[in-house]
């Protein structure tokens, strides 16, 4: 990256700076380096402290998730961070045991990921950050009330919850208010 997006120079200093954030910006404009390239830092930093946090990333399709994942392993090369990509349509088994192996950021489908949390594999206690990829995309594929299953499971104290969506829907106004401390 030579130069920020306009979602990226916006929010990247906000995520950073800890705060939640609500970016809306369409499709294509950058959004996941601008929650992917902060909190990479954060991770890599908090690892040479031996610190651990995880960080959770929902996203509306194993597409997206799978795209973000490679976003991932791309910016984060080198930091010896780990991920995993929790969505239907590929073996569970591989992604149980690198949740076990202990991954410091896992990407699903709210599907894939209630199913890891009601088999006891995926504990969000320490999950302080969590990002809610294509938020709006996600309520029209009807996953409300899995959202608001697994938001539930996360840590409230001193969590920041990050939502990215490209319209601001009447439903998102309701979810953001419940979730977004600011």
């Amino acid at each position: 990256y030579i130069h920020p997006r306009p979602i990226q120079d916006q929010a990247i200093p906000v995520v950073v700076a800890g705060k939640d954030v609500f970016g809306m910006a369409n499709t294509g404009t950058g959004k996941t380096a601008a929650f992917l390239l902060p909190l990479i830092e954060r991770i890599s930093q908090l690892k040479l402290l031996k610190k651990r946090e995880r960080v959770l990333i929902m996203a509306p399709t194993r597409e997206l998730a799978l795209q973000i994942e490679a976003d991932f392993k791309t910016l984060s090369f080198g930091l010896g961070i780990f991920s995993v990509a929790c969505v239907g349509g590929l073996p569970i088994g591989k992604q149980i045991r690198e949740i076990e192996r202990g991954v410091s950021f896992v990407i699903g489908t709210p599907g894939r990921l209630k199913d890891l949390m009601n088999q006891k594999v995926l504990d969000l206690s320490t999950c302080h950050t969590i990002v809610l990829d294509e938020a709006d995309r996600m309520l029209d594929m009807g996953f409300r009330e899995d959202m608001v299953f697994i938001l539930g499971k996360c840590p409230i104290e001193g969590r920041q919850t990050l939502f990215f969506s490209a319209t601001l829907s009447p439903e998102i106004k309701k979810l953001t208010a419940q979730f977004l401390k600011e």
